[in-house]
């Protein structure tokens, strides 16, 4: 494979440290397949890959896998196609969901999430936290209409459970909107996005700027580092109020800077102490952590 373009763009050092980043990707779905891929295409050498799903004949015109894998796991043909563009990536797979499968997370350069489900991103978000792994959040808005991003970086910066209960309520706003509450529309009414994503090219507008922030976090330290404006960024794929009482027109986005919360269930240390107890350096339960905030997660089958 001939890298002379990556490599004139970011430099021969870069490009091998790139080759030797280990990057963890879970959920190929129609964003995550896509930045998978895209990442592979920009230099990075080592890849986890964990799904539970098989390609469909729905999937094909929103996934990058084609008609030649129906049937097979995503995480397979994601794997055929990087191989494909990559031939000397190596490329590990997970036929499963995450709980099954959480060992693959240690020793990570940093983890991409690619799921649509809260409950899963706050399971992961805790995985992440216990192992200081950095991670990069993606989620679409109903029909394409926009979506966001974030980089999770533990205890620098919120995690997902305290980022989610900020702005997944609308409630967030960095400092130079002046408080300005956001109102970006795509909300449903248990604080989720709602999962009814359009046209794919909507969805990889999306999953194009997740894989560049993860490439931008591996290269942390190098001479073509750029330092983003905020750890969030909120982006327009149609016209869309994301500042409350403002339109923001259509290929736009917004940046803002979500705070970690010192009282947050997961990240923050009030709850650990108090349900701690004496047993101070027992973990706590993703099951303690939401009975306690009177929070309900339901399972895969609704329960």
């Amino acid at each position: 494979m001939n890298w002379d373009r990556v490599e004139r763009l970011i430099g021969t050092d870069n490009l091998a440290r790139l080759g030797a980043k280990h990057v963890g990707i879970i959920g190929l779905g129609s964003g995550g397949g896509f930045v998978a891929l895209s990442l592979a295409m920009s230099g990075v050498g080592h890849f986890v890959l964990v799904d539970d799903d098989v390609v469909e004949p729905g999937n094909v015109v929103r996934h990058v896998a084609d008609n030649r894998y129906l049937g097979h796991p995503k995480v397979e043909a994601v794997a055929d196609l990087i191989r494909r563009r990559h031939p000397k990536a190596q490329v590990e797979t997970r036929f499963g969901r995450i709980e099954q499968h959480s060992d693959v997370l240690d020793g990570l350069d940093i983890l991409v999430v690619g799921v649509d489900g809260e409950n899963a991103k706050y399971l992961i978000n805790q995985m992440c936290l216990k192992r200081g792994l950095t991670a990069v959040y993606a989620g679409v808005y109903e029909r394409g209409e926009g979506g966001d991003v974030v980089v999770v970086r533990p205890y620098n910066g919120p995690c997902y459970a305290c980022w989610a209960a900020e702005l997944r309520e609308g409630l967030g706003a960095d400092e130079n909107h002046d408080s300005s509450e956001l109102d970006y529309g795509m909300i449903g009414p248990e604080g989720t996005l709602e999962a009814e994503p359009g046209l794919w090219l909507h969805v990889v507008r999306v999953a194009s700027v997740q894989a560049d922030l993860a490439l931008n976090e591996l290269l942390q330290g190098t001479d073509v580092y750029r330092a983003m404006p905020a750890n969030t960024v909120i982006l327009a794929n149609t016209a869309l109020e994301i500042v409350s009482g403002q339109i923001s027109p259509p290929y736009t986005s917004v940046w803002v800077d979500i705070a970690r919360d010192p009282n947050c269930l997961v990240c923050g240390n009030a709850l650990h102490n108090q349900l701690a107890g004496e047993e101070s350096e027992r973990s706590v339960s993703l099951d303690e952590l939401t009975n306690a905030a009177g929070i309900a997660l339901q399972d895969e089958a609704g329960e």
